[in-house]
C-alpha cells in the first residue's frame, strides 16, 4: 500500500473519531506567526452579549500579551491568528480582504464562503473618565470563513481564520486588545416538546469553550499549526457571558457547576455568568455553557396563569366528575349483575320477616323475648309515654331480585329489578304480643337503588 494510501486512511479515520466527539461549542485558538512563541496569552476574556432578540450574539475577545523579561523585540513582533469553528456575520469594518488567508485555507482544500475584516479595538486599562471609549485599530483584522466540501464525511461546520496585525500595544500591559464578531449560531434552541414550549416557552442554550479544536474544519489546521499555538498564561482570564433585561431571563443549568453568577456592576440589567480558565490543564477544552429562556408578553406569566387555571377547572370539574361517575356507576350497575351461577341471585337489606315466621307468632301468649328470637334484634321499637306498658316493634327489610337475559361466567346482564319492602309492626303489652301486622309493597325499577 502506498504512502498517500495510508495518508488518507488515517484523515478517515481522524475525521471519524472527531464526528465521534460530542458537539464543540463556539471557541478560540491563538496561533503565532513564528514556531515556539516566546510569549503567552494573559488576561483573556471571551465575552458573549445575549439579547432577547437571540438574532446575532456579539463576541469580544480581549486579550494582551505577556511577554518575558529576556523576550527581544524581533522575536517578540509578529502577526498573530485566531481559529475559530463558526462563521462570523455581520459584524465588519470597511477594507479590502487578505488574498493571502483565502489562498491559504484554499490550498489546503478548504472553500472560502465569506471574508473580510472585523473590527479590532485597543482598551485603556485605566480609563480617563466614564466616557471614554475603545480606541479602533484602522484596518481592523482580515478573516476568511470557510467549509470543507466532499470527503467521506461530506460538509463540514464552518470556521473562521483571523489575522490580528502587530500593534505595540499588544505588548504594552496597561492596554487590552478587544477583537468584536457576530455569531449567528452561538445561541441554540433547545430541543422541547410543545407542552413544554407553551408552558415554559422556546429554551435555549449558549456555549463558550477554550482550546476547543474538534470540529473537522479546525482539526487538520491546529494540527499543522500546533506548534505555533499560543499558551494560556498563569493570569486571571474568564468565559463570561451577560445576558440583558435579567427582569424577563430564566436560567436553567449552568455548566461546570463552579461557573459563578452575578448581576453587573456597570450595565443596567444584566446578569453575568462567568469561569475562569485554569492554566493548569493544559490544552484540554474548557466550556462553559447555559441553557436560559427569555419570558415575553404571557408568557412571563405564565406559571402564575397556568397554575390559576387548574385551580378554577378542578373546581368546576370535581363536581362533573363526580356526577358522570355515579350516572355511569349506576347504569352499569342496573344493567350487569355479577355471581356465581350457583349463589343466591337475590339482595337483602334490612330485616325480612318470613310468612312462616309471623305463623309462629301468635298473640296473646308470644313474648318479647321470644319475638326477639324468632325475627331478630334489629328492629325499631316505639313507646308512647302515656302507655308505658305497651311498645311497638317494627322490622323493616327490602329484596331486590335481577331479571338476568344473557350470561357469561359471572356476569350477566339485567333487563329490570324487582323490588320488595316489607314492614311487619308487632304490638306488645307488659311483654305479651297483642298484635300482628305485616304490609308489603312491591316495585319493578331499573336500578337497584332507585327506591
Amino acid at each position: 500500500m502506498g504512502t498517500h494510501a495510508i495518508h488518507v486512511r488515517t484523515w478517515i479515520v481522524a475525521a471519524l473519531l472527531l464526528a465521534a466527539a460530542p458537539g464543540a461549542a463556539q471557541a478560540q485558538v491563538f496561533l503565532a506567526t513564528r514556531p515556539n512563541p516566546g510569549f503567552t496569552i494573559g488576561p483573556l476574556f471571551v465575552r458573549a452579549t445575549v439579547t432577547p432578540a437571540l438574532a446575532i450574539t456579539r463576541v469580544d475577545v480581549l486579550w494582551s500579551l505577556v511577554i518575558p523579561p529576556t523576550g527581544s523585540a524581533a522575536a517578540i513582533e509578529q502577526d498573530l491568528y485566531l481559529l475559530w469553528p463558526d462563521e462570523v456575520d455581520a459584524l465588519t469594518v470597511e477594507g479590502k480582504p487578505d488574498p493571502a488567508l483565502a489562498r491559504y485555507v484554499e490550498e489546503r482544500g478548504y472553500s472560502v464562503i465569506k471574508e473580510g475584516r472585523l473590527p479590532l479595538f485597543a482598551r485603556r486599562l485605566y480609563r480617563r473618565g466614564d466616557t471614554e471609549s475603545p480606541e479602533p485599530i484602522a484596518g481592523g483584522a482580515p478573516f476568511v470563513s470557510f467549509v470543507r466540501q466532499g470527503g467521506p464525511l461530506g460538509l463540514t461546520a464552518p470556521a473562521t481564520y483571523v489575522r490580528i496585525p502587530w500593534t505595540p500595544l499588544l505588548a504594552n500591559r496597561t492596554w487590552l486588545l478587544s477583537l468584536r464578531m457576530g455569531l449567528p449560531r452561538l445561541v441554540k434552541p433547545r430541543p422541547a416538546t410543545w407542552v413544554e414550549s407553551v408552558f415554559w416557552g422556546d429554551r435555549h442554550t449558549i456555549s463558550l469553550t477554550f482550546n476547543e479544536v474538534r470540529g473537522r474544519a479546525l482539526f487538520p489546521l491546529y494540527v499543522e499549526n500546533r506548534d505555533r499555538v499560543v499558551r494560556l498564561a498563569d493570569e486571571p482570564s474568564q468565559l463570561l457571558v451577560n445576558f440583558t433585561h435579567a427582569e424577563r431571563l430564566k436560567i436553567q443549568d449552568v455548566f461546570p457547576g463552579t461557573a459563578g453568577r452575578r448581576m453587573s456592576e456597570a450595565l443596567e440589567s444584566t446578569e453575568v455568568v462567568s469561569a475562569y480558565l485554569e492554566r493548569a490543564r493544559g490544552g484540554a477544552p474548557e466550556v462553559l455553557t447555559i441553557q436560559f429562556a427569555y419570558f415575553t408578553g404571557w408568557k412571563a406569566w405564565a406559571p402564575v396563569l397556568f397554575a390559576g387555571l387548574f385551580f378554577v377547572l378542578g373546581n368546576l370539574a370535581g363536581p362533573l366528575l363526580v356526577m358522570l361517575a355515579k350516572r355511569v356507576g349506576g347504569t352499569l350497575a342496573g344493567r350487569i349483575h355479577i355471581s356465581p351461577r350457583s349463589g343466591p341471585t337475590e339482595r337483602q337489606t334490612g330485616t325480612v320477616v318470613s310468612r312462616e315466621t309471623l305463623a309462629r307468632i301468635t298473640p296473646g301468649s308470644t313474648t318479647y323475648e321470644e319475638v326477639i328470637r324468632l325475627c331478630g334484634a334489629e328492629h325499631e321499637e316505639h313507646e308512647q309515654p302515656l302507655a308505658p306498658d305497651r311498645r311497638v316493634l317494627v322490622y323493616r327489610g327490602r329484596t331486590v331480585v335481577p331479571q338476568r337475559r344473557r350470561r357469561v361466567g359471572w356476569l350477566a346482564t339485567v333487563s329490570r329489578w324487582d323490588v320488595e319492602h316489607s314492614e311487619v309492626e308487632i304490638a306488645l303489652e307488659r311483654g305479651v304480643v297483642q298484635d300482628v301486622q305485616a304490609r308489603v309493597r312491591r316495585a319493578r325499577l331499573a336500578q337497584p337503588g332507585g327506591a
